[in-house]
């Protein structure tokens, strides 16, 4: 039978509450931003029980809603960029192709209302992630140059029979996974304090809106393009499957213990065990011959590597996808879980101020927009997103988030986005493979042994 569509009630766009004079000026993208052109936004939203007391209220979404829009419109006085769209300037002689964010005549972020006939556990309880949930996000399939012409923000709310998702699209352009889930908290708290009727006069962590920007350069960048048809991909992921695997705090425990010992080092981390058994996993899932080539990157943040290091709360793009040194799938799945992991230690390791840099200054040479057909190799995996992000701390009057979901965008084979788990220390994995491959995961033994189905009780 098929499942019911989502249903689209209502529009509207949020301006920040106020506009600081800062906000009037144009905004411009640094390098790592202006890369991301071509990729899609970022999509990520949790799904919420209905409180008892939502099926005596009949106006309890209606309020709900009013209360989200006023503290989204605070929030975006100190997110100001993100109610703004893309403008590009260009000149002929001297040439000139200049993208920034024009932050004064814009309608704002875009803030939708819609429904679902379905439940939580329509939802979660299939063993692949239900394809509608795509339909939980604005911006499906468009790329972040699309940001000329529609919100760079949108804040999706879709009520379900017994619970509401909350789904926010960012432009990636204008931030990393750091950079968005700092904006979605800092949309929580001013939201749990206008609930206790407390209007904050400053919050916890305001966000580093100035660029950061190689010495003596900046702030305008000029792409070596004439129109976007030169750089702009429209990318369409293959038929595949996209489910949830669940590790928990002792499991992961145990992949750090066994990598470590195997390499009788204590350097290893947690995440990088954990990412070396993917490694290992969904090649061998593949079924790559023993002489392919096959590496592992991981999205690694850059803010604390440079010299001197950025803030934590630097708003913008500061990731960059460090790239294991290739090896043969037959030497892969031959040695340990440990050799494979040092790989990636050794390749952490390694990115550091110099790295980054040295790529900077290559960019600047010759500046290119990142692609995900080109980007990313096929018999490769992407370690994508962070565990260490504060994602269920994010509280919407409706208790703690029961689950975390992403949309269609920046889904490729190979793609493995990892979050943090709703019990503390855990992992959820959302793994991205072939039809078959997947099964031949989910018949791995050694695979399944370390990691659960996701309980949402």
């Amino acid at each position: 039978m098929d499942s019911p569509n989502v249903k689209y009630i209502s529009e509207c766009f949020i301006q920040p509450h106020s506009a600081s004079e800062e906000s009037k000026k144009p905004f411009y993208l640094a390098p790592f931003d202006l890369a991301m052109l071509s990729a899609h936004y970022i999509q990520k939203g949790l799904l919420f029980t209905k409180p008892p007391e939502a099926n005596n209220n009949p106006n309890f979404l209606q309020t709900l809603l009013a209360k989200l829009k006023h503290s989204l419109s605070l929030a975006l006085v100190h997110f100001y960029p993100l109610a703004g769209r893309l403008v590009t300037k260009k000149e002929q002689d001297p040439h000139l192709y200049l993208v920034y964010v024009d932050c004064s005549n814009c309608p704002g972020a875009k803030f939708i209302h819609a429904s679902l006939d379905m439940s939580i556990s329509d939802i979660l309880s299939p063993t692949d992630v239900p394809l509608v949930v795509q339909s939980f996000f604005d911006h499906d399939r468009a790329v972040n140059h699309d940001g000329h012409t529609t919100s760079l923000l949108t804040v999706q709310v879709t009520e379900l029979v017994d619970g509401v998702f909350i789904g926010l699209s960012m432009n990636h352009a204008l931030g990393d996974g750091t950079s968005y889930w700092h904006f979605f908290n800092t949309w929580s708290e001013i939201f749990r304090a206008e609930e206790n009727n407390v209007t904050l006069s400053e919050i916890s962590r305001p966000p580093v809106l100035e660029r950061w920007f190689p010495e003596g350069l900046g702030p305008i960048f000029s792409l070596p393009y004439t129109n976007p048809d030169e750089f702009i991909e429209r990318f369409e992921a293959p038929e595949m499957r996209e489910r949830i695997f669940h590790f928990s705090s002792e499991s992961i425990a145990k992949l750090k213990s066994k990598a470590n010992s195997e390499c009788e080092t204590s350097k290893i981390s947690s995440f990088q065990a954990l990412s070396a058994l993917l490694w290992r996993s969904l090649t061998r899932a593949r079924g790559f011959a023993p002489n392919q080539e096959t590496s592992c990157r991981l999205a690694a943040n850059n803010r604390a590597r440079i010299n001197p290091p950025l803030s934590p709360n630097y708003f913008g793009n500061s990731i960059h996808p460090v790239k294991s040194q290739p090896v043969k799938a037959g030497e892969l799945l031959e040695n340990g879980l440990g050799w494979a992991a040092w790989k990636l230690h050794e390749t952490v390791v390694n990115h550091n101020d110099k790295w980054i840099r040295q790529s900077i200054d290559a960019w600047l040479k010759s500046p290119t927009v990142y692609q995900l057909s080109r980007t990313f190799d096929p018999h490769s995996i992407m370690m994508g997103s962070g565990p260490r992000f504060d994602m269920y701390g994010n509280e919407f009057g409706m208790g703690k988030a029961v689950a975390l979901r992403s949309g269609y965008a920046n889904k490729f084979i190979g793609k493995v986005t990892s979050y943090s788990g709703r019990e503390a220390g855990s992992i959820d994995l959302e793994v991205c493979l072939p039809p078959a491959a997947m099964r031949a995961l989910e018949s791995d033994a050694g695979f399944m042994e370390a990691a659960s189905v996701p309980s949402y009780d």
